[in-house]
Parts: structure tokens; sequence; C-alpha cells
């Protein structure tokens, strides 16, 4: 099937999702994500062959992982930077990347399972664009398909949030800013190298899990289980994920 490039105008993440990304988040390599879809997998009653769409796929460590396991996988992400990157660490035959806006997939009824993972939802300041992702994410599944949603826990962060961190990384100077603004948690970072400074922001969305199972269900979508972490225990404002398990209704 032809695909083509459909991008749309955005804003915050096409800056932060660039060479300073591989810094910041260095510690979620091959290893991690290997243990992450290992026990998504052993725990969720996901089918254990198909196709799989890695939705916003990053540099691809997850969708390597997935194909490991034996599924056809197809990863996609609006970074060029995070995807040339996914090509250059790919080695597997049975994983084809694209790049599009998560608005804009031109999947229809393709995937056995969908993994939405490490907070690659709400980035828009519209519910309603947010609300679309998840229209999208049914659309590319199959009857009865599967996904995953690995999201940010409102619960967790609104009690611990860390007003401001710095660390050294690489010999750079990282420091962190977060708030809580508008229904959204803000991250100011800052970056200095060779005394420059480079400065960038991140900006979700906190949905509560009775939003995120409202917009699930208006988009087909039925929620069969909810987890606080990777350890699998149940949801509460102690866990820092909210791992969300269900099926399409189509």
């Amino acid at each position: 099937m032809e695909r083509r490039e459909k991008i749309m105008d955005v804003s915050w993440f096409v800056k932060s999702f660039q060479e300073d990304y591989s810094t910041l988040y260095q510690h979620r390599d091959e290893e991690s994500a290997r243990k992450e879809i290992d026990g998504l997998l052993q725990k969720l009653p996901l089918p254990k062959t198909g196709r799989v769409l890695d939705f916003c796929c990053g540099d691809g460590r997850h969708t390597r992982a997935l194909a490991r396991h034996g599924y056809e996988v197809v990863g996609f992400d609006l970074s060029e930077y995070l995807l040339e990157q996914a090509h250059q660490k790919t080695k597997d035959k049975n994983i084809t990347y694209y790049r599009y806006d998560m608005r804009e997939i031109p999947f229809d009824s393709e995937f056995d399972i969908v993994f939405n993972l490490f907070t690659s939802f709400g980035y828009f300041p519209d519910d309603a664009e947010n609300e679309k992702v998840l229209h999208r994410m049914a659309q590319a599944l199959r009857p009865d398909g599967h996904f995953v949603i690995d999201y940010l826990n409102p619960l967790y962060i609104e009690e611990h949030l860390v007003p401001e961190s710095s660390r050294e990384v690489e010999n750079k100077h990282i420091v962190e800013r977060r708030k809580i603004e508008n229904g959204f948690v803000v991250k100011e970072i800052n970056i200095t190298e060779n005394d420059q400074t480079r400065q960038f922001w991140e900006r979700v969305r906190l949905y509560s899990l009775e939003e995120m199972k409202a917009m699930l269900s208006r988009a087909g979508m039925e929620v069969e289980s909810v987890y606080g972490d990777y350890d699998f225990r149940a949801y509460s404002k102690e866990g820092k994920r909210m791992i969300i398990y269900g099926h399409c209704r189509k």
C-alpha cells in the first residue's frame, strides 16, 4: 500500500523531539523498552501474532522490541530526527517506518494491536484535537483489535511535581522547571553547552482516568483494565503511570 506523508502545522514537539531529546531521555533505552514490552505481552491478553502499530514510535525502541516477538510492526512519528535514528538502529526485516502527524494517519482497520507508549498523547491545546487522535487510533484497529496506552498519571503529578531540578549529562548542564497550568503539565527545559543555552518546552494535557475512558468510548474503544506502573499494580494516585488496556468495539 502506498503511503504519503501528511504533516500538519504543529508546535512545541517539533522543536523538542530533536537531538536534545536523546540526551534528556537516554535512560529510555533498548533494555527498558524490552522489559516494558515483555511485561505487557506477559500480563495482558494480547494476540501473540499479527500486525502491530507503534503509535508515535520515536527512535523505534519499542518497535524493535515488538518485532523480536515476531509481530509485523509499523512505527510512525512526526520527528524526522527520531525516525532517522530509528532507521539507523533497526536491522529487523519485519519493521516499516512512516512519517505522519498522529492526527492524520491513513491506516484503516489494519492492525491487531496499537501501542501508544511513553506519554505520546495529550500534546494539543484543543481537547477536540486530542480526542481526534483516539479516533485515528480506533480507525487503525481491526474489529476487536487491542490497544495499550501508557500515559502519565495526573493524580501522581499533582502530588509529586518537582518544580525545578538540574543535572549534568554529557558535558551539558540541564535545568528543568515544571508547573501545572490550565490543565496542562508544562516543563521548561534549558540546556547549557559550551556557554550557550538552548531553551524549549514540553506541554501535556492532564486528563483524568474518567476523561480518558469517556474519550476512548466515544472513539469506539472499550477499557478493560488500568494499571499504575509496569509492575501492573492497580491504578491509584501512588502509581506514576496510567496504563490503559482495552479493545476496539467496531
